[in-house]
């Protein structure tokens, strides 16, 4: 009788030190619009977790609209060219940082300045979804001084 009392909470313990999936989405920034009007961009880091996954959009209630995109270098000219999916190999890692992979936000909000919150939306192609607060940035970094 002893066993079956036991056995239920020796279970849950065992449940709570498994070891957790990580946030599909993390270290979120938007950098915000140097001229009234013109997109914001959004940087953070993408993980594969312990299968893989593919990110197929981003969404912002604080934009218009949101579109992925690469800057790549061809013929010694940096273009910029639009992405529909994101895949990220199991416990592997992808940058969206600037001079690379980026979210252009179209139509933000009015009124938002750096140190405010802006609030992404990411959808996998598995169907899961993950909401996070990205930190707004003053253009050109963030950096009051230009550095």
């Amino acid at each position: 009788m002893f066993f079956k009392h036991a056995l239920l909470p020796a279970l849950f313990l065992m449940a709570s030190c498994a070891p957790q999936e990580s946030e599909p989405v993390t270290d979120a920034s938007v950098r915000l619009p140097a001229v009234k009007g013109n997109p914001g961009a959004a940087y953070f880091t993408l993980h594969g977790g312990k299968a893989g996954r593919t990110l197929v959009s981003v969404a912002s209630p604080d934009a218009g609209r949101a579109e992925m995109h690469d800057m790549t270098m061809k013929d010694g000219m940096m273009m910029m060219t639009p992405i529909t999916t994101v895949s990220i190999p199991k416990d592997a890692e992808v940058q969206f940082a600037p001079g690379g992979k980026h979210v252009m936000l179209f139509d933000l909000k009015a009124g938002l300045k750096a140190g405010d919150t802006i609030a992404l939306s990411f959808t996998f192609q598995d169907g899961q979804t993950s909401q996070i607060t990205a930190t707004a940035e003053a253009p050109g970094g963030g950096d009051p001084h230009g550095h």
